[in-house]
């Protein structure tokens, strides 16, 4: 299913393999560079997986021998699976091109969505993604995060935000590279179910956001 708003086309894949989704992010990003199509944004699950990027140190990943992709987005290891909505947009960058300002309207709109459904989150100085704040549940968490690539001046990967998923995955790692810090969902943070279904609107909605 396709729905465009603002210029830009949300593609809603449903559970995708990792491998499958990450060649079709290619196929879209040779077309947006080309001038092909527009703006297009992948909004997806996928099965169980880990993906290490660039930054990814030895010690970073699983010692269960659980298998792990290397990807070649910024940052470092992280989790994805069922229960987690990714998205991975396709845009092309205004000139001259600006990554932080790009990530952070990534971080805007998923703090956003978040808000939207009743939790309060937000930045964390030196650390992208978007972070539940310290409280007396536990130090900073974070619930949404951010690895991102721009070749030819168009955008790669993208960001994920915890819904219902099964959180202990993060248990394995050092997730992002991270060790004084949580992870957390909407569901665990809001004390009632919150799924990809009930969340994928809200992220469609709000997608223009990241043109800015």
């Amino acid at each position: 299913m396709t729905a465009t708003t603002s210029g830009l086309t949300a593609v809603r894949a449903g559970l995708l393999d990792y491998q499958a989704a990450w060649d079709e992010q290619r196929r879209l990003h040779e077309s947006v560079v080309a001038g092909e199509r527009g703006d297009t944004v992948l909004l997806l699950e996928h099965p169980s997986v880990y993906t290490a990027g660039k930054r990814t140190e030895p010690w970073d990943r699983p010692m269960d021998g659980t298998p792990v992709v290397d990807v070649d987005r910024g940052g470092k290891i992280t989790w994805h699976g069922p229960g987690q909505l990714v998205g991975y947009p396709i845009l092309r960058l205004p000139d001259p091109v600006d990554v932080v300002a790009y990530v952070r309207r990534t971080e805007q709109l998923l703090i956003d969505v978040c808000a939207e459904f009743g939790l309060a989150a937000g930045r964390v100085e030196g650390r992208s993604g978007v972070w539940v704040p310290e409280d007396d549940r536990g130090p900073a968490r974070k619930v949404a995060a951010i690895g991102i690539r721009v070749a030819r001046g168009v955008t790669l990967h993208g960001f994920s935000i915890n819904c219902d998923c099964d959180l202990t995955y993060f248990d394995r790692i050092v997730p992002c590279g991270i060790r004084d810090a949580g992870v957390t969902s909407l569901t665990a943070e809001l004390g009632r179910p919150v799924s990809v279904a009930d969340v994928l609107p809200v992220v469609e909605r709000r997608l223009p956001t990241l043109l800015g």
